[in-house]
């Protein structure tokens, strides 16, 4: 499963992504993956359009709140959530909670 998503922050790229495998704020991409946390508080997503190798170590993912989402596909990304055998079901009500995902129709400017 692909959840389309927009970048709305590209700031703060760590040094040891090179810039050819960071996101771009405004570029639509799709997460295939969502799990582990920064700093055990926001969780971290894959995406299909970019690999993040050994080289990027210790960055596995990108963190989720660098992304919007149109409204129609919350319910995809919380049901890829659910599919992500790293977040239980108490991970998952958090950060629908936390985020809103239920009622926020985030800004994409």
């Amino acid at each position: 499963m692909k959840v389309p998503c927009i970048c709305i922050d590209d700031k703060n790229r760590p040094k040891q992504i090179p810039q050819e495998k960071w996101v771009i704020k405004g570029n639509q991409y799709h997460i295939i993956h969502v799990g582990g946390t920064v700093g055990g508080k926001i969780p971290t997503v894959s995406l299909s359009e970019i690999t993040l190798g050994k080289e990027c170590y210790p960055y596995e993912g990108f963190r989720l709140d660098r992304f919007a989402f149109d409204l129609k596909d919350i319910p995809k990304l919380i049901e890829l959530m659910k599919s992500c055998s790293e977040l239980s079901k108490v991970d998952i009500e958090e950060l629908v909670k936390s985020y809103d995902l239920e009622t926020v129709e985030p800004e994409l400017n």
